[in-house]
């Protein structure tokens, strides 16, 4: 089943503001029009001077290119999990030796992982994201994800209109606790390499269907999890497939001590020894680094990925509930760096990404400043479509393809308005998001994706996450059970 409808002649959509791209750079275009025809964007200025065969008029909004999302959460929210339920090994985040012995097995049907898949591109969308890399937690699986799970993605994908590049996550390892309680990593690089090879296939016959809406990318999983040999196979056939190449890097103290450990490099030398950097490079999330002899590598690790002309994906909502933060986003722009974001986790709002980013920048430069709004914005938008090399993304000129959005600031909750971008970052939500084009298809319809019944999706999704939690205690250290692991904020007085 296809959703949303498709435009048909010259569509012209105006608004109070919108986001036009003029020299290089976003500019903001008072009662503007954007007018696109077969996909591409034809005119955006004031008073288009041709004949239109629609109009959408959205007097109150901002209408701005779409997000870039290159770490989308396309999953259930497995999150919440271990919002306050730590520390991670005791509760499921980790595998038990005892449950590796017994054999890793799926915890999702294939029905119930195409489904989420479905579910989670929908939510994409319902948040203003018109290009996504999806990503999903390895934690529920046997080992990795699958070619078949992944065609049921394209076709999803191509149902709703999202553009995308997909492409399954492998590794040759996960982590470990035994039964007292050490950490360890349990590897099969057999099996990693098997991971690559599918990803490989599933490349080389899904890059460009639905008219080039559904690309293609490697997704190999933590650094720490990757041999050597996973990772130098990975970097050639990226470059043979010419697709992007993500993978998450300096994410944690665990990868981190983990890569110094095996490799006695840090985790982005490591990377560059293997000849793994390169442009088409994407980088989540470049905030914990190791010292030797007391000296940071973070400006060591900068270099290399500046030489590389390699991406550092910012997620703030996720690391910011870790504890963790990008440090010196202005600087790290104003040094060349290219910085995208990614959402990782639910809900999938980039508005509230760029939020907390705006905010957790400006604390961790002590700065009332620095870094700005337009910063944030561009890296939502024009800097995620330059990772991708995709000029034609994230900008609204003459040209480019005909993916953009309407964030309505016409309610009360918005706040006053004295300058949108500013007006986004301090008092908007996903939620705000009333239209979707992507491709110049209206995907997203005053707040709904035609012919999508999200309240059924809302209801399935739980109770597939219910019968996840149902298993939960066979891969958590101790198989306690789920009234241990999970335990509630306040004490709870059952229903009679």
């Amino acid at each position: 089943m296809t959703f949303g409808t498709d435009s048909r002649g010259r569509t012209l959509v105006s608004g109070r503001w919108v986001v036009g791209h003029r020299g290089g750079r976003h500019v903001l275009i008072e009662r503007g029009e954007v007018v696109f025809e077969g996909g591409e964007i034809v005119f955006v200025g004031h008073g288009f001077p041709g004949e239109v065969a629609r109009r959408v008029d959205r007097p109150d909004a901002l209408i701005a290119p779409g997000f870039i999302d290159l770490d989308a959460v396309c999953d259930l929210d497995t999150a919440v999990l271990s919002l306050d339920n730590t520390p991670s090994w005791r509760k499921g985040r980790i595998w038990p030796t005892s449950y590796i012995a017994r054999g890793p097995y799926e915890m999702y049907r294939p029905e119930e992982l195409a489904f989420q898949k479905r579910y989670g591109l929908a939510q994409l969308l319902r948040n203003g994201i018109t290009t996504a890399l999806p990503i999903a937690s390895l934690f529920y699986r046997a080992w990795g994800e699958t070619y078949q799970e992944f065609a049921a993605a394209a076709e999803a994908a191509e149902d709703l209109g999202l553009r995308v590049y997909l492409g399954p996550a492998y590794r040759s390892g996960h982590t470990q606790v035994d039964e007292a309680g050490a950490v360890s990593l349990f590897m099969d690089e057999a099996r990693g390499l098997a991971g690559l090879d599918e990803a490989i296939r599933f490349c080389r016959d899904m890059e460009g269907l639905a008219g080039g809406r559904v690309r293609t990318m490697l997704a190999p999983d933590r650094i720490e999890s990757c041999t050597p040999e996973l990772l130098r196979r990975t970097a050639a056939a990226a470059r043979d497939l010419d697709v992007p190449l993500r993978l998450h890097c300096h994410q944690s103290r665990f990868e981190v001590e983990t890569v110094m450990r095996l490799h006695g490099l840090s985790p982005t030398s490591w990377l560059d020894s293997l000849g793994v950097l390169g442009p088409r490079v994407l980088l989540p999330h470049f905030t914990d680094f190791p010292s030797v002899g007391g000296v940071s590598t973070r400006d060591a690790d900068l270099a290399a990925l500046l030489a590389a002309d390699a991406t550092v994906v910012h997620c703030p909502v996720v690391m910011a509930r870790n504890g963790a933060a990008l440090a010196g986003l202005s600087d790290l722009v104003a040094r060349g760096l290219r910085i995208g974001l990614g959402t990782d986790t639910w809900p999938p709002d980039m508005i509230l990404n760029m939020q907390v980013g705006l905010m957790l920048g400006r604390v961790m430069a002590g700065s009332v400043s620095q870094p700005s709004s337009a910063q944030l914005f561009d890296a939502a938008t024009s800097a995620g479509a330059d990772a991708l090399g995709r000029p034609d993304l994230g900008r609204l000129m003459p040209g480019a393809r005909a993916d953009l959005i309407a964030i309505d600031f016409g309610h009360d909750r918005i706040g006053q308005v004295i300058d949108p971008i500013q007006t986004l970052m301090q008092s908007s939500a996903g939620r705000d998001v009333t239209d979707v084009f992507v491709e110049g298809r209206h995907v997203l319809v005053d707040g709904a994706i035609p012919g999508f019944d999200a309240a059924a999706a809302h209801a399935r999704a739980q109770r597939q996450f219910d019968g996840l939690i149902a298993k939960y205690p066979e891969r958590t250290w101790g198989h306690p059970p789920v009234s241990e692991i999970f335990q509630p904020s306040y004490p709870v007085e059952a229903a009679p």
